[in-house]
């Protein structure tokens, strides 16, 4: 690429009177030059079975070539038309709560071999109409897939044959690492295998949703193969990838292994929606971002995210273009709304577009003529833009499922308050706050060593071969911050029955064997200011074994076991948080590791809610960022070479000071070539 795209989502068949013909003409105002169309049309491209009408997505096609705007297809097939329901009721997935009614989208069952035959059928009409078309930029296939906790009897028959591969045909082999004699959950007989549905055993339930998310990676591959015979060279793949959701994107996806979803695709994608006005900070959109990057260690695109959105996210002034901006600080090539107009019935009437529902101009769409017409003049200086982290946080699928069986404050059962998502997001915001950029890393990345710092959060799961791999790579001089709940458990959930943290505690010299919830107890410490030091939620009552005690518990009772550690292990070193603690000590902490790692700390000082990123463009400049994420003024003293402020054209000498307005960010491209471009 050598400019950005920054687009919107376009529904033609939604419109209640034509307009297409105006909307262009206010897209191409607004510097838009790219769409998203056809997605979640199969019950208008196919009316009845075997009828085909793509004259809704033929009429936006010619409409957006004579206009020079770029066209990304998605493929229809996250929603099924009733017809298809009707004659076969069977196709809607069975979850835990029995068969799916019709109505809702995703509910689907994805393996089902009618809605694959029908699939099928529609992506090739659709490519035989859009594949050739000068316009069509590439391929968006599905939308935002997961399971959809499909568990029919064809997929349970599905989840036994992969049990007798993995475990060799061997019951008792299954039986003894799930834990199966337990309540006379034994299974004798691969013939007896029982609904998975009902589980109690958090082996058996955690193996069978890691099943399920394989699912996703069969399905969005099964459709890049069809999608592949039709694309040109100059064409892509794409797939927009959703995180958990707590009325926002939060933290890694329950329901889909993105390392392994996103092999289908030839450009990582991602919708990523957060809280705007007074509650943004940017952490979502940077959460995303760093772990949408680390897919394919490349840029990637943006594909959803809300210009109004729900009505407490209508931004205010400034935010919209802070919004864009931060996305291609994370190395997005593309910010694309979600999406143009508001829609005028039906469930997502009022999640609104860049227009509102009279379709006039408004200060949203405003805004984005400003950015749309900024990227267009400065966008070749921001596209491709590439980071050279050093610190990287590895998160875990498994990890995840375990700990929504067993979470951290140790109640039975998935009602538990404290879950994964929370310990990653815990230690990632306040990286991010402390402006310390990171990349994500799976338990399969063998390039644990391109880092300084590995931060692990709660990896509860794990199997003995990865954690032999962290040993190692403190042994040969990598540093390690890990939390509670790390090295527990093995990749089936087995908990570990020599020590606690199992294998890790070679490199972190500590053992514990007790945990609990605290009560009136504080921490006490002297490299740590401890101020507020409460510890809440959970903490683990450790044994040094040759680690430094960092930090203790401030109880009569509590008062000889460590809550914070560090040991130095061969060339490298391995710090262990073993309780929650409050954000400013686990800032505290967190600065004292990197130092620790001697990782340098650019501008130092500069602290949310000033958020720094970096990376290097095309040109071998170095591109900094700086993000005001609050309503008031920030003044921060710039340290580096003469620099050029690319929104505004202007010089920016070492020693300067920059003010920059609320809600908004200035851009520096250095005079000078990065070295490490």
């Amino acid at each position: 690429m050598d400019n950005l795209y920054y687009g919107v989502a376009y529904y033609d068949e939604y419109m209640p009177y034509d307009r297409l013909e105006k909307d262009v003409e206010m897209m191409k105002a607004a510097g838009i030059n790219l769409v998203r169309i056809a997605e979640s049309t199969w019950s208008t491209c196919e009316p009845q079975e075997g009828v085909f009408d793509f004259s809704h997505v033929t009429r936006v096609l010619d409409a957006m070539e004579e206009a020079g705007i770029s066209v990304i297809v998605g493929t229809p097939t996250y929603a099924v038309p009733t017809w298809m329901v009707k004659s076969h009721p069977d196709v809607l997935a069975t979850t835990v709560k029995g068969r799916g009614i019709y109505g809702p989208r995703q509910i689907m069952d994805i393996t089902h071999p009618v809605y694959r035959y029908y699939g099928e059928r529609v992506i090739r009409k659709l490519m035989e109409v859009c594949a050739e078309r000068k316009c069509v930029v590439g391929f968006q296939l599905d939308n935002e897939t997961k399971y959809y906790d499909t568990a029919g009897r064809n997929v349970q028959e599905q989840f036994v044959k992969y049990l007798r591969k993995k475990f060799h045909d061997d019951l008792d082999a299954m039986n003894a690492e799930f834990g199966l004699d337990y309540w006379s959950n034994r299974i004798n007989a691969w013939e007896d295998f029982p609904d998975v549905r009902g589980t109690i055993n958090g082996s058996l339930g955690a193996e069978f949703e890691k099943f399920q998310r394989t699912l996703v990676d069969d399905f969005l591959q099964w459709q890049a193969d069809i999608v592949k015979e039709y694309l040109r060279e100059d064409q892509f793949i794409t797939h927009n990838f959703d995180f958990d959701w707590r009325g926002y994107s939060y933290g890694v996806q329950p329901k889909v292994n993105h390392l392994h979803a996103a092999k289908a695709v030839t450009m990582a994608g991602v919708d990523i929606y957060h809280p705007t006005q007074d509650d943004l900070t940017g952490a979502e959109i940077s959460f995303g971002g760093d772990s949408t990057r680390s897919l394919k260690n490349d840029n990637y695109f943006v594909l959803e995210t809300e210009a109004q959105g729900f009505p407490q996210w209508v931004p205010y002034e400034g935010q919209l273009r802070l919004q864009a901006y931060s996305h291609l600080a994370s190395g997005a090539n593309m910010v694309e709304y979600w999406h143009w107009h508001s829609i005028h019935n039906s469930f997502e009437t009022y999640w609104k577009g860049l227009l509102s529902h009279d379709f006039k101009e408004n200060d949203t769409y405003r805004a984005a003529k400003v950015i749309g017409n900024e990227f267009a003049r400065i966008g070749s200086h921001l596209v491709n833009l590439k980071k050279h982290n050093r610190v990287a946080m590895l998160v875990s699928n498994e990890a995840l499922t375990a700990l929504d069986w067993f979470p951290v404050d140790g109640t039975c059962g998935k009602e538990g308050k404290l879950k994964y998502n929370d310990v990653v997001r815990f230690v990632y915001d306040q990286l991010y706050k402390m402006n310390v950029e990171c990349d994500f890393l799976w338990p399969e990345s063998e390039n644990l060593e391109d880092y300084d710092l590995l931060v692990v959060p709660a990896l509860y799961a794990a199997s003995e071969e990865l954690l032999d791999k962290i040993n190692r790579y403190v042994e040969k001089g990598g540093h390690l911050f890990a939390t509670f709940k790390t090295a527990f458990a093995n990749e089936n959930l087995k908990v570990y029955s020599d020590c606690q943290p199992h294998i890790l505690n070679q490199c972190l010299g500590i053992s514990y064997s007790h945990f609990t919830i605290p009560k009136n107890v504080k921490l006490t410490c002297e490299k740590f200011s401890c101020e507020n030091n409460e510890v809440k939620n959970f903490m683990e009552l450790i044994v040094p074994e040759g680690a430094q005690v960092l930090a203790s518990y401030d109880h009569y009772n509590w008062k000889k076991y460590g809550a914070v550690t560090r040991n130095q292990y061969g060339k490298g070193s391995a710090t262990y948080l073993g309780c929650w603690v409050n954000d400013e000590t686990l800032r505290e902490i967190l600065i004292n590791t990197i130092e620790e790692a001697g990782i340098e700390r650019k501008n130092l000082k500069t602290e949310f809610p000033v958020i720094i990123k970096r990376g290097s463009n095309d040109f071998g400049k170095e591109i900094t960022y700086f993000l005001n994420y609050s309503s008031e003024v920030q003044r921060i003293e710039y340290s580096g070479e003469t620099a050029m402020e690319l929104t505004e054209n202007v010089s920016v000498e070492n020693g300067q000071i920059l003010e920059i307005a609320p809600w908004n960010l200035i851009i520096l491209e250095s005079k000078q070539e990065n070295p490490k471009a």
